[in-house]
């Protein structure tokens, strides 16, 4: 049977006795139902370690639980994934942070275009972005991944675009670009960020922001694709091409 991983926001220590935080717990409680002696896994976004650990406490809705011992793995591409997408509708974009976090994205930035058609802002903007955030956390449960990515604040798309990254290869997806992801030419960094724009594309004057910020436009294949299936195949290939799926 496979041992939980679970997700835990704090110092973490062989021999310690930590109280699961409110969401984990009731992970634990009511959707796994574990109980008492049940083994875990902890991990707290520190890169490469992991701590078995198992429950010697649980009171109402709160779970205590004991940190056996320290673990280290390295599951992180080399490929340092920068995700800028367009915001979907629907639980298109919760899909797309979920799987391009399995696929080993690093970092993701969720941003507003012309053809966004998703309007957040204030108080729904931030449960938003927590949501997000738990998806991700997740998405890392699930993976096996301990460094988990952020999900960085939702900014329009022409302040991603010109963000400093001197280092990092830019690409953009375009359907009538003429490069393919397999005729890039190795970055001379780990670095890539990456556009994903909406259902309906980005327009002409986006088109040009990318052009005047040296993002390259590549294109997949021969198929228009959903946003959704554009971005996690794109993460796909280049992980095939210059990170580590696949081996």
């Amino acid at each position: 049977m496979r041992i939980p991983r679970i997700y835990q926001p704090c110092s973490l220590e062989t021999g310690a006795q930590v109280e699961l935080n409110p969401d984990s717990a009731h992970h634990v409680l009511h959707v796994l139902r574990m109980r008492l002696a049940a083994k875990m896994m902890l991990f707290n976004g520190e890169e490469n370690a992991y701590y078995a650990a198992h429950i010697v406490r649980i009171q109402k809705k709160s779970v205590w639980a004991q940190i056996e011992e320290r673990h280290i793995t390295n599951n992180e591409s080399p490929l340092k994934l920068h995700l800028g997408q367009v915001i979907s509708r629907g639980d298109r974009m919760d899909f797309t942070l979920q799987k391009s976090v399995e696929l080993g994205v690093q970092v993701i930035t969720p941003l507003f275009s012309e053809r966004c058609g998703v309007k957040l802002s204030g108080e729904r903007l931030v449960k938003k972005q927590a949501a997000w955030q738990k998806i991700v956390i997740g998405a890392c449960e699930q993976s096996g991944r301990n460094l988990v990515p952020q999900v960085m604040p939702a900014m329009p798309l022409a302040n991603w675009c010109a963000e400093p990254n001197v280092d990092a290869l830019k690409l953009t997806l375009h359907p009538q670009a003429t490069l393919g992801i397999n005729q890039i030419q190795q970055p001379a960094s780990s670095s890539i960020r990456l556009l994903i724009g909406s259902e309906g594309g980005l327009s002409e004057e986006e088109i040009q922001t990318t052009r005047d910020h040296a993002f390259q436009e590549v294109l997949l294949g021969p198929r228009i694709l959903r946003t959704e299936t554009a971005a996690l195949t794109a993460i796909s290939a280049l992980q095939l091409r210059f990170g580590d799926l696949g081996q």
